[in-house]
């Protein structure tokens, strides 16, 4: 059919946008997110595509139906030789066999239909994942027979096969028996005939004479109710055959057999039944396109959440480092202990508030005779820093593998990732140390920075020279940490006053407004610095998430190949 290269090209575009991973982890009911992708790749790839390429290639008619119908000894006997391989055990048929006329062979032994099966010809019995492709002269051109694995096998292969191959075919010939023809899951199949407009032809088999007219009619009955009234429907009777091998007289199977050879050489016969089932193809993808662009949405805001829900745990994180800058916790243990090294004496601060410059006269003749205290006191308040980030970072890690836990989307992915990351995933990286002790250092730094730049101002500098950078610095770092919030007893007095006294030290040599300044461009730096050590952090959690799951244009694109398909002309 000429003027289908449009609707041939929005086809291949929307193949293109289901040929990568769009359901990787278990987010809503992601089996039957994954099975409908799987039915609408494979209906393009065997049907759609291969069919709107060669509108006038051979017809071909799939011969299902449930467990013991016959499906295999119908086909030989429609060809008149043993081409499927019937039997007693069940699944008898392991692997599908399509027989052709030799004329049609080339076409179904290319891949352009069913390309996910190997072919198989010549004499060898096929094996399952392959396809055996064999001819007979007795069939007509024109029209190929495809014996399907049974649509209720116990082996769930078979039954993906199955229905794999009636989403392949032009026609169903839908095979069943008096004793099993209401069986709800044919009915299923033939449902689905229906709404999507699939040629179809009912072969009722295994028919009692005595029960013929009774069963027929029940049958013309649900065909009717299930909305298939008028769709072929042919009987064969119950007959003692030798043997398993063996087949139907060819008088029973005649009127079959007419029918289908009328298809295959009546051309306005054979396009009805082609554009029949095409057309009703193309319309079922304006309701599963979209209906697998919403599933791909919710896939995308379950990645999102996981996403959303790691930077939520380290957001918290940062709170957390926050309060342990405002407790005072900073202020205890070791940092107390170098803090009254450092001043000499822990009765200095009762004085503090009437005697500033005999405090700061004591302080310099301290910082004078003494070597460096400030160092000690700056490596103990480096290490108080370090101890605060780790345990930030091991709060944030562990809230951040509980979330995921609560999901199963993050459940699904912590078990994909393997024991060992998830084990590590629970707690800081074994790099954070290294680096954390490089930030508070280069944090130190730019405090020691920020007062020598402060100190070289005219009104300052005297003043500042008599305290040294190194001992501003640390007075500084101390003020950055100043809230005695969560300190009781006698350390809330000795941490409190520390806090106190060293930013009274600092405002007497520089003054209250530019120590407030400095403070908070000491205490952002230090924020700024820490939060991109948990920006790492929170990265071992992100990047597991880093291109999984469809692309964010995704369904958007789906939707308009749907869009495009349904703006097509007539067939």
């Amino acid at each position: 059919m000429p003027g289908n290269d449009g609707l041939l090209a929005a086809l291949q575009a929307l193949r293109r946008h289901l040929g990568q991973d769009l359901f990787p982890l278990a987010i809503g009911d992601v089996a039957a997110d994954r099975r409908a992708l799987k039915e609408l790749s494979g209906q393009l790839d065997d049907y759609l595509l291969p069919r709107l390429a060669a509108i006038d290639a051979p017809l071909l008619a799939v011969v299902g139906g449930s467990t013991g119908a016959g499906k295999s000894t119908l086909v030989n006997s429609l060809v008149g030789a043993t081409v499927a391989e019937p039997g007693v055990l069940r699944p008898t048929t392991l692997a599908p066999t399509l027989v052709a006329n030799p004329a049609d062979s080339a076409w179904f032994t290319s891949t352009k239909i069913l390309p996910g099966l190997a072919r198989v010809t010549g004499g060898g019995r096929g094996e399952p994942g392959t396809l055996k492709v064999a001819t007979a002269d007795s069939l007509p051109p024109g029209l190929a027979l495809l014996d399907a694995p049974d649509i209720d096998s116990v082996v769930t292969a078979n039954r993906e096969l199955a229905a794999q191959l009636l989403a392949a075919a032009d026609l169903w010939l839908f095979v069943t028996t008096a004793s099993r023809y209401a069986d709800e899951v044919p009915w299923g199949f033939l449902r689905l005939a229906r709404e999507r407009s699939t040629a179809l032809a009912v072969i009722l088999q295994r028919v009692p004479a005595e029960a013929r007219d009774p069963v027929v009619a029940d049958l013309v009955r649900l065909l009717k109710e299930n909305g298939l009234a008028g769709t072929p429907l042919f009987t064969v009777p119950e007959l003692e055959l030798p043997s398993e091998r063996a087949r139907l007289p060819a008088a029973v199977v005649q009127p079959i057999a007419t029918w289908l050879a009328t298809l295959s050489v009546d051309a306005k016969a054979r396009a009805g039944v082609v554009r029949q089932t095409l057309t009703g193809a193309l319309d079922s993808l304006a309701t599963r396109v979209p209906d697998l662009a919403g599933r791909i949405d919710r896939q995308r805001d379950g990645i999102a959440e996981l996403r959303d829900v790691a930077d939520k745990a380290y957001e918290l994180g940062m709170s957390s480092f926050d309060e342990g800058m405002r407790d005072g916790r900073l202020l205890r243990g070791e940092v107390l202990a170098r803090w009254q090294d450092f001043v000499g004496t822990g009765d200095l601060m009762r004085s503090l508030e009437s005697r500033i410059g005999w405090l700061r006269d004591r302080i310099t003749a301290v910082f004078r005779g003494r070597p460096a205290p400030d160092r000690e006191l700056r490596v103990a308040l480096e290490t108080g820093v370090e101890s605060l980030i780790r345990a930030t970072a091991d709060g944030a890690a562990e809230r951040a593998v509980e979330s995921w836990l609560v999901l199963p989307a993050g459940r699904d992915l912590l078990e994909r990732s393997g024991v060992a990351v998830s084990g590590r995933l629970g707690r800081a990286s074994p790099e954070l140390q290294a680096r954390a002790r490089e930030a508070v250092r280069s944090w130190q730094g730019f405090v020691l920075d920020l007062v020598r730049s402060e100190g070289a101002d005219r009104r300052t500098l005297a003043r500042a020279a008599s305290f040294g950078v190194n001992s501003l610095g640390v007075l500084l770092m101390l003020a950055v940490f100043a809230s005695t919030g969560g300190i009781t007893g006698i350390e809330l007095g000795i941490a409190g006053g520390t806090g106190v006294l060293s930013q009274k030290l600092l405002e007497a040599v520089f003054g209250d407004q530019a120590v407030r300044t400095l403070t908070q461009e000491a205490r952002d730096d230090l924020r700024r610095r820490v939060r991109e050590l948990l920006d790492e952090e929170r990265a071992r959690f992100t990047s597991l998430l880093d291109g999984l799951g469809p692309a964010d244009d995704t369904a958007a694109l789906l939707r308009d190949a749907a869009k495009a398909v349904a703006e097509r002309g007539e067939l």
